[in-house]
């Protein structure tokens, strides 16, 4: 058996293909960007799934894209904790760009985006992956991500920026007290899902102007920093992967119009295409 497993920060896709390149098995997990969560937590997360405890022993091969693997160490670091629970398995890790690539190739080269709880991009031309820009993490970049999008809202919330409207309801739902949110974003693991969470606010108000507007942004800020670098971006499709992409799918091709950038696939969840392209181009 083999799996392909496509890990963001929030929660990975596992796809579990038997001997005959057939899907055996469907399941998810959380996330493991080892930038964020402690290696020590890898292995009982994996144990806690049922399915997966169930076919370890078979899977021979695990192909494994993840964010944050982007650094040797994190792939080394991924490899062995996997490992332990896959004793029998060749473990494959690169980063999540690489799955990115491969789910939304089409048959032409293209700049490949990710805008999901982090953000990046690539460009790909069927064969070669090309990575101009460094992948600088939630701090510094993710421009146009969930976590990004969520820190905007928090942000503007507590320093008072939001309309009327929009505070009294953010208000009323979360009840967020400014300890609560620096306990969170500065001393627990994973604090760039965690902002990213506030993301559902936002997509549930899309239509709001001044949501319009912010994530709008967002959007511009992601093309400045991650798709106008590429000298491919005046010819090429550019084409996304991820959630945020999907919900904001109107907002993000007004922006790029306004840059007169070309937008093209828009896939929410890339891992049946993922799947596809090991089945017909690397299994």
């Amino acid at each position: 058996m083999v799996a392909i497993v496509d890990s963001g920060s929030t929660k990975s896709d596992w796809v579990i293909l038997d001997d005959f390149k057939n899907v055996f098995l469907k399941t998810e997990t959380i996330g493991f960007n080892p930038n964020f969560i402690s290696k020590e937590l890898i292995v009982p997360e994996i144990e806690k799934n049922k399915s997966l405890q169930s076919v370890k022993n078979s899977i021979t091969k695990i192909f494994f894209y993840g964010s944050g693997c982007g650094v040797k160490k994190n792939c080394e670091t991924i490899q062995e904790e996997v490992g332990k629970v896959f004793s029998n398995a060749e473990i494959i890790v690169k980063e999540d760009l690489y799955a990115a690539a491969y789910a939304a190739y089409k048959g032409k080269p293209t700049i490949v985006c990710i805008l999901g709880t982090g953000s990046n991009s690539c460009y790909f031309d069927g064969e070669n992956l090309k990575i101009k820009l460094p992948s600088l993490g939630y701090l510094m970049g993710d421009e146009g991500s969930g976590s990004a999008i969520g820190k905007q809202l928090v942000r503007r919330f507590f320093m008072q920026k939001l309309p009327q409207d929009l505070h009294l309801e953010f208000k009323e739902i979360y009840g967020l007290t400014i300890d609560e949110a620096l306990k969170n974003m500065y001393h627990t693991t994973r604090p760039n899902a965690y902002l990213a969470n506030f993301n559902k606010f936002v997509v549930e108000r899309k239509d709001h102007p001044y949501f319009q507007d912010m994530v709008s942004e967002e959007m511009k800020n992601f093309f400045d920093y991650q798709v106008l670098p590429y000298e491919e971006s005046q010819e090429a499709e550019i084409n996304f992967i991820g959630s945020i992409a999907y919900y904001y799918e109107n907002i993000l091709r007004s922006a790029a119009s306004e840059l007169n950038l070309n937008v093209g696939h828009i896939v929410q969840k890339p891992i049946e295409s993922l799947v596809n392209y090991h089945i017909k181009y690397i299994l």
